[in-house]
């Protein structure tokens, strides 16, 4: 018998549902399991009915707030699975006494490998080339080497300094910004800490890893966006939000920006978004996180976090 047999559990991501691995492997640790098979994100109205009756619970990119919560009182532990927090209410839930169970950083290695695939996609312009020659075109426009390129890391959580680590044999520069101090005596003499527009102005490839909240959202502004070089490309793998799209779409349309691509959109799908019509435009389905590897990572962290808890005070989103 499960040590946890009369505790109810729910687990709302399809991705988590969809893997036997895991399944089996929360199904260890207790009895009492239901999976969401229904192969949708849950929310609204079917995400109060998925929870009710049950004390834990494993999310994924679901919403929580305080007036689920009130709906749902008997929920008494949320488990992330993934490590943004932005969908989660922190305050609410910690006024109504709700624990949270979270790991950062779990994520981290496939996030940094998009951004680096990405990167070169666009310095050798695979974004158009790829179905030119579908199309049964031939060109050959010159590209650009990501090796000796100057790196700017906005946000120096997890995902950014495996991307340091990553970008090590390309022998990049690196310029650093965080909302924290960081300690410069770890860094390696080619990363130096930056000012944001420091950053901007002299980086050939930006690239995002911050979260998403009342200072960040639309974080890279017209204004911002206007001290990158004509010759940059951006990246954004942290949350929709914190790019101006509007203005993205009119820099990479005026050539005022070489490219840019997004793996994360401030609506999801980018239904009717300009970007989606502009060649140097690379898109992503929000797959930062999506490799096996990940999947298991972040499946492993969440079950852990069904038992290893917190009431949440206010945690930084890395």
């Amino acid at each position: 018998m499960s040590p946890n047999g009369d505790t109810r559990v729910s687990v709302c991501s399809r991705s988590f549902s969809a893997n036997p691995i895991l399944r089996q492997e929360v199904l260890a640790r207790y009895r009492s399991v239901d999976f969401n098979e229904s192969g949708e994100r849950l929310d609204g109205e079917r995400l109060v009915e998925f929870l009710r009756g049950h004390q834990k619970a494993i999310v994924g990119l679901e919403v929580i707030d305080g007036d689920l919560l009130d709906r749902v009182p008997e929920l008494r532990v949320i488990s992330k699975y993934g490590v943004g927090l932005d969908t989660l209410d922190l305050q609410a839930m910690a006024e109504r006494g709700v624990r949270l169970g979270w790991t950062p950083g779990v994520n981290s290695r496939s996030v940094a490998e998009l951004v680096l695939g990405v990167a070169i996609s666009l310095l050798r312009h695979l974004s158009v080339l790829v179905p030119e020659v579908r199309l049964g075109e031939w060109r050959q426009p010159v590209g650009r080497c990501l090796s000796g390129k100057t790196v700017g890391i906005i946000g120096w959580g997890a995902v950014g300094r495996e991307l340091a680590v990553l970008l090590a044999p390309f022998s990049c520069e690196i310029l650093l910004n965080d909302v924290r101090v960081v300690d410069t005596k770890s860094l390696g003499p080619q990363i130096k800490v930056s000012t944001v527009d420091e950053l901007l102005v002299n980086a050939d490839v930006v690239t995002l890893h911050i979260p998403l909240g009342p200072r960040t959202a639309g974080f890279l502004d017209r204004q911002r966006m206007s001290l990158m070089k004509e010759t940059a490309i951006l990246i954004n793998t942290s949350r929709g939000g914190v790019v101006d799209e509007d203005c993205l779409a009119s820099m990479l349309r005026e050539g005022r920006i070489a490219g840019a691509s997004c793996d994360v959109f401030e609506h999801e799908p980018p239904k009717g978004s300009e970007l989606l019509r502009l060649p140097n435009f690379l898109p992503t389905p929000h797959i930062g996180g999506s490799t096996e590897e990940s999947y298991m990572a972040m499946g492993r962290a969440a079950i852990l976090g069904l038992d290893d808890n917190e009431v949440p005070s206010i945690i930084a989103n890395v």
